[in-house]
């Protein structure tokens, strides 16, 4: 069976269907891969960044095939998004379903199941025992904006911390929150007020120091800039992803937490990025037992399809009147469908181990490079979320021109690969948990020749 958006342009299906090796036929981007970029360059903004400039035709297990008729190996999950993989069949058969039914009414409006039972579901698996409530979104960015909102409504003050190396949307507010100007902020302020920074836990960069000590650092910081009276919120991601990975010392999390509850202060983990089986536990802030008041989730949620959600205590998100929290979008119905459809995929498919099982042989393969290439400063992360940071060896500084070859080598080569990190010179893995070991093992191998050549 085929799809055509052209009579004479057959599209194969995607799905785990799909010849799980990589196999180029063209050069990287192929022709009409370029030629698309050519009529890319001529409709869409230039602002619109494409990082590996090859037009996908389908995609699915580990592998993305593009129009060209090359196959690539997928180390990066659209940024975390396709943790069920891509088209997998049991969200194309939800979706295709919903489809069929109805494809919007707005839930503030009329309402409909899916939407209240992605509720629940959220409310029953996120981190505590608590009652809680959710309410659904459209992106991660919305989501954040909207668990400020209702923090700030909840303590009636208006500050907000959000921490060094951070990263929580392209939104006005969500600017403010992150810390890389380039690109995110520069040139798109002023950005939102009453929004503060402090010291992240960054291990490799402040000398191990210990998690507690670096949470007394963080906490004197917010004490003497902002003070405990003036502040509704702390953010933060359990593990930080476009900052680059950083896996905070252990005991940093749970003492912010910690002070955030004997002040008064909502703490928000931002799991936008690491939600969903991506870290070996359906939820990061589980690793250290950690309870969020407000979690925010989206990426993974889906399918790849758009939502986002604010999940919480109770009498946090019930805080703010009726007819304050929604949009016109946020939770729509195929998307819904799409995410019990992953949710439950997360829970019986084995993914929470198959994650655990990626980092194995992600951290054995990176490792093994680490000890042969000194410019491999750093192996961090978990489950299917790990990342090198490159550097140079004699000094340690951040070589982020080196990161650029390894990553342009590895496209070349067939392989989708992501950079990040505020000194751009952090490489991260971020496969699908339907990637096979063989796959993975072989994006590797094309990593280790880029590194080797670069």
């Amino acid at each position: 069976m085929t799809l055509t958006t052209e009579a004479t342009e057959p599209l194969q299906l995607g799905g785990p269907q799909l010849a799980q090796r990589r196999n180029l036929v063209t050069e990287i981007p192929g022709p009409r891969s370029r030629a698309l970029t050519a009529r890319k360059t001529a409709a869409v903004a230039r602002g619109v960044g494409v990082t590996l400039p090859i037009y996908v035709q389908a995609a699915g297990g580990g592998v993305v095939l593009d129009i060209d008729g090359n196959t690539l190996i997928d180390l990066g999950s659209g940024i975390a998004v396709t943790g069920v993989g891509n088209a997998a069949p049991a969200v194309v058969a939800a979706v295709t379903h919903q489809v069929a039914q109805f494809t919007h009414t707005c839930f503030t409006i009329t309402g409909y199941e899916g939407y209240v039972e992605v509720a629940e579901l959220l409310n029953s698996l996120t981190p505590g025992s608590h009652e809680k409530r959710s309410a659904l979104f459209n992106s991660g960015a919305e989501a954040v904006e909207n668990a400020v909102k209702i923090a700030r409504y909840f303590t009636g003050k208006q500050a907000v911390v959000a921490f060094d190396h951070a990263y929580h949307g392209r939104t006005n507010l969500t600017m403010a929150l992150t810390a890389k100007s380039m690109p995110y902020k520069s040139g798109f302020g002023p950005f939102a007020g009453e929004v503060y920074r402090a010291p992240m836990s960054y291990p490799f960069r402040d000398g191990d120091l210990a998690g507690p000590e670096a949470a007394r650092r963080a906490i004197s910081q917010i004490e003497k800039q902002i003070g405990a009276a003036n502040l509704a919120a702390v953010i933060i991601e359990p593990i930080l992803g476009e900052g680059g990975f950083i896996v905070p010392a252990p005991g940093f999390l749970p003492a912010i937490a910690a002070w955030c509850r004997e002040n008064g202060v909502v703490f928000i983990a931002d799991e936008v990025q690491t939600g969903f089986a991506r870290t070996g536990s359906l939820f990061a802030s589980e690793h250290e037992g950690v309870v969020p008041d407000l979690i925010v989730t989206a990426k993974g949620i889906a399918g790849g399809l758009p939502l986002s959600a604010v999940t919480g205590r109770a009498e946090i998100m019930d805080a703010a009147h009726v007819g304050g929290l929604g949009g016109t979008y946020g939770g729509n119905p195929i998307a819904c469908a799409a995410a019990v459809a992953s949710i439950r995929s997360y829970q019986d498919d084995g993914l929470i181990e198959r994650a655990r099982q990626i980092e194995t042989v992600l951290r054995d393969e990176l490792q093994a490079i680490a000890r042969v290439d000194r410019r491999v400063g750093d192996v961090r992360g978990r489950g299917a979320m790990v990342a090198i940071e490159l550097v140079d060896p004699e000094t340690n500084e951040p070589d982020a021109a080196l990161t650029s070859r390894v990553a342009q080598a590895a496209h070349a080569d067939g392989v989708i690969l992501l950079t990040c990190g505020t000194y751009g010179n952090v490489i991260r893995f971020l496969p699908p948990l339907t990637i096979s070991d063989e796959l993975l093992r072989d994006g590797i191998a094309v990593v280790r020749k880029a590194l080797a050549t670069s």
